[in-house]
């Protein structure tokens, strides 16, 4: 590589430097990942930033691959690369970007935690008779009996909530509104909760939720409080409100089968969130396809005419 391209490296970085204000962090970051572009293209003897052609690029991503990279770091190269060649083509030495369609592999989705039945029937174990540990038993009971994320949970008014129905309204994601099923054991402990609200809550508070000021609980007070009965409890995995929503759904899942159930449950939009969401290997929806698909079904017996 020639000494002057390696100059417009350095220009680059004092621009990140200067114009974008970035860290020293992250502009070391930026040196390191141009510096291994650097490296490549050294060894396939491309002389010039101009010289490097989109396969090349599609190469040197594929490079990464083999020495065993994770997909993220080579997103993070080629996050680079684009940064790089942006600055390029405003300075006019390059007409356009050679990286623009140079897609990375696709990274594994990072499955959430879970537990079992038998963990969360011991975290939702919550003793004690005063005001807040009453109040949180009623949200963790419905947390996890009707798979609410936390924002649904923290908007949930007196309004939505009908208890003789066992039914709870939320509007989620899209401004989508469905209503849930309540279990029996958060429908009793809502109902207890209920009956002591009115000693928190503010006169015109509307929220199913409050604290000790009367007023809607927060989302971060939820999460607090949460991590606080997971101490208690000595639960081996960070409790966190979104994890009693994963549990609500595999729990679901590995009782029924039924993903388009779950799915209309959880307020997914698309069903292939909710077989991320609930950690389904191929395996098991092929059994599910298997039992439940009329043209999947075997019959007994050898075909007959």
């Amino acid at each position: 590589m020639l000494t002057d391209q390696r100059t417009w490296i350095d220009r680059f970085l004092r621009h990140l430097a200067s114009e974008r204000r970035l860290s020293g962090h992250t502009i070391d970051a930026y040196a390191r990942d141009l510096a291994k572009l650097v490296d490549f293209m050294d060894a396939q003897e491309i002389p010039t930033w101009a010289a490097l052609s989109n396969w090349q690029l599609r190469a040197y991503a594929a490079q990464g691959h083999r020495e065993g990279l994770h997909p993220r770091s080579i997103a993070r190269r080629l996050s680079a690369a684009r940064s790089f060649f942006a600055y390029l083509v405003r300075e006019a030495v390059l007409e356009a970007d050679p990286a623009a369609d140079v897609q990375p592999p696709k990274a594994p989705k990072r499955l959430p935690r879970t537990m079992d039945a038998d963990q969360v029937a011991h975290l939702l174990a919550i003793g004690g008779e005063n005001d807040l540990a009453i109040r949180d038993r009623a949200m963790l009971e419905l947390l996890y009996s009707s798979g609410l994320r936390l924002a649904e949970l923290t908007a949930v008014d007196l309004t939505d909530l009908d208890l003789d129905d066992a039914t709870v309204r939320v509007t989620g994601k899209g401004a989508r509104t469905r209503v849930l099923p309540v279990g029996r054991q958060a429908v009793e402990a809502l109902g207890a909760w209920l009956s002591r609200r009115g000693r928190l809550a503010a006169g015109n508070e509307t929220a199913v939720f409050v604290g000790r000021g009367g007023r809607r609980l927060t989302p971060r007070a939820v999460q607090l409080r949460i991590a606080q009965w997971s101490r208690r409890a000595g639960s081996q995995v960070p409790v966190h409100p979104h994890l009693l929503r994963h549990c609500f759904a595999s729990h679901l899942l590995e009782s029924s089968g039924d993903l388009r159930g779950v799915q209309e449950l959880l307020g997914h939009a698309d069903i292939a969130t909710t077989q991320i969401y609930t950690h389904l290997d191929f395996q098991h929806l092929a059994q599910i396809y298997d039992r439940a698909h009329p043209r999947a079904r075997r019959r007994n017996g050898p075909d007959k005419e």
